[in-house]
């Protein structure tokens, strides 16, 4: 095994060198470091994670919680979280609950023991309950992509979720709409209560048993055949939406001439063109940066401003004008 005193021979400079330049915990001239890294690579010499973290105190990781890695929303937090980390020499602990309260219980309680530098917990689904389990943790714990009520004690970087069905409730209005019916996940509450203030308190809200196609178009096609006087529809997630203009071609309806729809996250999971689905586009990549960014950056126990960004609504072609 190459060591660091081998790098060090080899680059013309100290131990202490090589050290600062590993760990990044003092700068180093960029003509140095430029030398040690090229002894590093030409040695093929692989830090000792276990010394180092002895030696300073960090493990250089940070965890991340999320649902599932085979959503798409997730899966784009996973992928930015990690390049972040990366680029700042961290390494990712990924653990995922699979939306099993017991086996996110099970997770935290160990992640507690474990040695981490930070958590990023994306999604609260399941989790709100299982936090006081993180109440002794010796590293900062980092909420994004929260929804619900956001705990007292954590520090928060997540999107306004009610602007972004206020979004959808503006542009429904400004095209002329005046009855819209609501096709939402059970979790996503915040979403319908946004689009409600903006388009109307009255607007019916149908309830879909899961952001999946087939539940989202049993529960379209009750919806749409309950409110046939309704031009407009706002579904909280494009699988939603999906489902929806899938239901409206079965009664006989086209999309947007006699029902316009907006959708919300824009996903691959929409199952249409994200040129064709007029949708409210979450910073997810923006938001994982910044949590990221914030874990390292805070010291336990400290609890700066929540930090909350706004959605954007991108117009596609499955929304018009009222006829």
């Amino acid at each position: 095994m190459v060591t660091m005193r081998e790098v060090a021979e080899r680059a013309g400079v100290t131990k202490q060198t090589v050290s600062n330049v590993v760990t990044g915990r003092v700068a180093v001239r960029p003509a140095t470091e430029a030398r040690v890294r090229a002894a590093i690579a030409e040695l093929g010499y692989v830090p000792n994670l276990v010394a180092r973290s002895l030696a300073t105190g960090s493990t250089r990781t940070v965890g991340l919680f999320v649902p599932t890695v085979s959503a798409p929303f997730y899966a784009d937090v996973v992928e930015e979280v990690e390049d972040a980390l990366e680029e700042r020499g961290h390494h990712l602990l990924l653990c995922t609950t699979r939306l099993d309260g017991e086996r996110a219980r099970r997770h935290l309680a160990g992640l507690t023991s474990r040695s981490v530098d930070a958590l990023l917990i994306a999604g609260d689904q399941g989790l709100t309950g299982h936090l006081p389990l993180l109440a002794d943790a010796r590293f900062p714990v980092v909420l994004c992509a929260w929804e619900a009520p956001v705990p007292p004690g954590f520090p928060v970087v997540t999107i306004d979720y009610a602007y972004g069905g206020g979004l959808a409730g503006r542009h429904l209005r400004e095209l002329g709409h005046e009855r819209a019916v609501i096709l939402a996940s059970p979790a996503h509450s915040v979403r319908v209560e946004g689009f409600r203030r903006a388009f109307g308190e009255d607007s019916p809200v149908h309830l879909s048993p899961a952001p999946a196609f087939r539940a989202g178009l049993d529960t379209a096609l009750a919806a749409l055949s309950a409110h046939p006087e309704a031009t407009a529809l706002f579904a909280t997630h494009d699988v939603l939406a999906a489902a929806a203009t899938e239901a409206a071609r079965a009664l006989g309806r086209s999309v947007p001439h006699d029902l316009s729809v907006v959708a919300h996250d824009d996903t691959p999971e929409g199952l249409l063109s994200r040129s064709t689905l007029t949708s409210v586009v979450l910073p997810k990549r923006e938001m994982s940066r910044e949590a990221v960014a914030l874990a390292l950056a805070t010291p336990p126990g400290a609890v700066p401003p929540p930090r909350l960004l706004l959605p954007r609504l991108t117009p596609g072609t499955s929304t018009a004008p009222r006829a």
